[in-house]
């Protein structure tokens, strides 16, 4: 192991002691606040330096049977527990790996998903009502919750902008890498001659602002406006002006939310979605210099970067960034992405190793 590597596996195991001895004061839950700071880092050190101790108990056994190699009756039975307690220190040397590496910060958080239909038309708007139930299917087999903030309808079904909140543990951890153009190919309902035809949606994955304060919005910087929903009649088609739209001066961004009849509700979903993207904006630009440094294996989540293939006629679904095929599309779009997310994170992984590696 690193010097470097186990200088920092020592400072969490006495880092572990100091919060056993905090968390066990009579007082410790007079403030709340720092009480949940603590249990937190405990809950985050704990697998670590138990896993930590595992290896060092190797080392141990790799040591003690080495002093049994001078034995001639031993020595087979020494030379076999040395290769076992080497073995077990290799694997366990690469867990720790794995569990050092740098913690994205908004992995823990609730995400929206916005998925706007691209080139294609009619067809490009369903594919993003196919995209959407994916992610939906995928939520309630994780038991997240999901709310929609937005849409807008197409004539012939599926969405030209739809935008939902996502809220579940470790959401964004494992939809961050849908971000990105999403392609499709397959004959779509309205063509007669069974041509096959290619269209694309876009997606973005943006972590919530744990509160809309997190991100500094200054009041002045926004122009809101308010308009009449558009969509169905009938009784309850809207009388008020209670669809809202803000538009955020400094950058641009404009957001529209007219799902709710209250335009109190409007106004407060729209700035909880405007927090994210202002987020997700400032994100993007603080890692850019990085990124152009460094390119990611997983992309950089632009929306402008095809990511992923949709192949209906050969059943095939391609992750254009890692080259992984899968053939198992319909259980894909009925939600079961667990491999694929898999396979990015474990990439992901890897090139991290890689950049620690370097910077060693």
């Amino acid at each position: 192991m690193k010097t470097s590597m186990q200088s920092k596996l020592d400072q969490l195991a006495k880092r572990q002691v100091d919060l056993n001895e905090l968390l066990s004061r009579e007082d410790v839950t007079a403030d709340m606040d720092q009480y949940r700071k603590l249990t937190r880092e405990h809950a985050e050190i704990s697998p670590i330096v138990d896993q930590y101790a595992l290896w060092r108990q190797a080392l141990t056994d790799e040591a003690t049977a080495q002093e049994l190699l001078s034995d001639p009756s031993m020595r087979d039975f020494a030379e076999e527990e040395i290769g076992e307690a080497r073995e077990r220190m290799v694997k366990i040397e690469g867990d720790l790996q794995t569990m050092l590496l740098p913690k994205d910060p908004n992995d823990d958080r609730n995400i929206f998903i916005e998925i706007r239909a691209g080139t294609g038309g009619d067809e490009s708007a369903l594919f993003a009502g196919d995209l959407l139930r994916m992610y939906l299917r995928y939520a309630e087999r994780n038991r997240w919750t999901a709310e929609t903030m937005s849409e807008s309808v197409s004539d012939l079904g599926g969405y030209k902008e739809v935008i939902v909140r996502i809220a579940g543990q470790g959401a964004y951890s494992r939809l961050k890498f849908e971000s990105g153009g999403h392609r499709v190919q397959r004959v779509p309902a309205t063509e007669t001659q069974g041509r096959i035809h290619t269209s694309a949606c876009t997606v973005a994955v943006m972590p919530e602002a744990d509160e809309i304060s997190e991100v500094v919005i200054n009041p002045a910087d926004l122009r809101i406006d308010t308009f009449r929903a558009s969509g169905a009649g009938g009784q309850h088609i809207n009388k008020t002006d209670s669809a809202v739209r803000v538009t955020h001066l400094p950058t641009g961004i404009v957001v529209e939310c007219q799902d709710d009849r209250s335009q109190h509700k409007n106004k407060d979903r729209a700035l909880k979605v405007l927090a994210a993207r202002i987020k997700d904006k400032q994100y993007h630009e603080q890692h850019a210099k990085e990124a152009a440094t460094r390119k990611s294996l997983i992309g950089s989540g632009d929306r402008s970067e095809r990511i992923r293939t949709y192949n209906f006629p050969q059943g095939r679904m391609t992750d254009h960034r890692i080259n992984l095929t899968l053939y198992k599309l319909e259980y894909i779009m009925d939600g079961d992405l667990d491999e694929m997310i898999a396979s990015l994170v474990s990439e992901h992984q890897a090139e991290l190793l890689a950049a620690l590696g370097e910077t060693e």
